[in-house]
């Protein structure tokens, strides 16, 4: 996770414990960093604004003053589990774990009658969702996209075979279940689909794509649509 990835979910976290505050201790052990860093980190928040408040001694720890949350969202109870559900069940998608965070945060913000009817037809609604691919690979890679960056990855085929390989992520793919990675592959000198799961281990270069496009990908099938902002 990048670090402002991680000021983002801090953040996040300090704002659901309300007035009970965390530990530097349980905030490092969650984003699996030091003490220090955590520290670090909480200090970068204070300097930029956030509400950071501080309560030494025995029970004390960290937290968000409540005037740094949302205002009121207005949902149904349907379309929050709607919400819920279609991050559940897509643990494997590119930035699940920052849509997990936000769908969280939108439920923090819903009145209490709402989320209690919510918590009541979720219950109702079950996911088998299979396991995540590494989260280590999978920040590396998303971060990549975002930033437009060369990646340097080790791929086991389908059939067993492995490779090295430098690739300039050029979109996300999902089809018949399986997220894909699809980019321009130096070792090929062509555009290639990388099945995520597969990918062993992953590190962002510092060097910068050289500008392949979503159309070099060719013609995409009939069902298949990009992900939106807006209507």
């Amino acid at each position: 996770m990048k670090r402002s990835e991680r000021l983002h979910a801090l953040s996040e976290m300090l704002r659901r414990n309300g007035t009970r505050g965390c530990t530097a201790d349980r905030l490092a052990a969650e984003f699996e960093v030091s003490v220090r860093t955590v520290k670090r980190d909480l200090a970068a928040l204070a300097s930029s604004g956030a509400a950071v408040w501080s309560r030494p001694g025995p029970g004390g720890g960290y937290g968000l003053a409540s005037s740094a949350s949302l205002p009121p969202i207005t949902l149904s109870p349907a379309q929050a589990v709607a919400l819920l559900a279609a991050v559940s069940a897509a643990p494997d998608a590119p930035y699940a774990d920052l849509a997990s965070a936000g769908v969280q945060k939108i439920m923090d913000v819903l009145d209490p009658r709402t989320r209690e009817r919510a918590a009541d037809l979720g219950r109702r609604v079950w996911v088998d969702g299979s396991p995540p691919s590494s989260r280590a690979v999978r920040s590396v890679l998303e971060e990549a996209m975002a930033e437009q960056r060369t990646i340097r990855i080790r791929y086991t085929s389908l059939a067993g075979a492995t490779t090295a390989r430098e690739i300039e992520p050029v979109m996300f793919a999902s089809t018949n279940g399986r997220w894909y990675l699809v980019g321009w592959c130096l070792l090929r000198d062509a555009m290639r689909w990388f099945v995520v799961s597969r990918i062993e281990q992953a590190r962002m270069t510092n060097t910068a794509c050289s500008g392949h496009t979503v159309q070099e990908v060719g013609t995409p099938p009939v069902n298949a649509r990009p992900v939106h902002v807006g209507g």
